[in-house]
């Protein structure tokens, strides 16, 4: 399925790099992995929308959020389809799903088939991608 580039967010890389931190810049624009248990949002309770920290668009809300006890945010779906893209990647020796930000490509994680109902499904996220919009309590 083509995707509509003509909303797309795109900036060189030495704009971005004006406007992430180093560690977001090498996961969201380099493809890079945090190390596990590290990331700001991995045991995160907090009700909300988590969204895109490049470009601001929603990708996942709290209400999808689990432990799977990866030591990563993870999520059994987007807020959309159209939120997210897929791309293959055959890095690091094995076949995986990466998922990125279809508002401005940003490399998000990844997605696996071991995730608990209802999708069966495991977005492992990257917490250097994401900005939570926590709701009011």
């Amino acid at each position: 399925m083509a995707q509509d580039t003509t909303n797309k967010v795109h900036k060189s890389d030495r704009e971005w790099r004006q406007v992430l931190t180093e560690e977001q810049y090498r996961v969201t624009r380099k493809g890079g992995t945090e190390r596990p248990l590290t990331g700001a949002y991995h045991a995160t309770k907090t009700p909300g929308t988590y969204h895109c920290i490049c470009c601001g668009q929603a990708l996942f809300g709290s209400d999808t959020k689990y432990d799977s006890g990866t030591g990563w945010p993870s999520f059994t779906q987007p807020v959309s389809e159209d939120a997210v893209a897929y791309r293959d990647d055959r890095s690091l020796f094995q076949r995986r799903t990466e998922v990125l930000c279809s508002g401005c490509d940003a490399h998000l994680g990844h997605v696996f088939d071991d995730g608990p109902a209802p999708t069966g499904k495991r977005y492992c996220m990257n917490s250097a991608a994401l900005k939570l919009d926590a709701e009011d309590a």
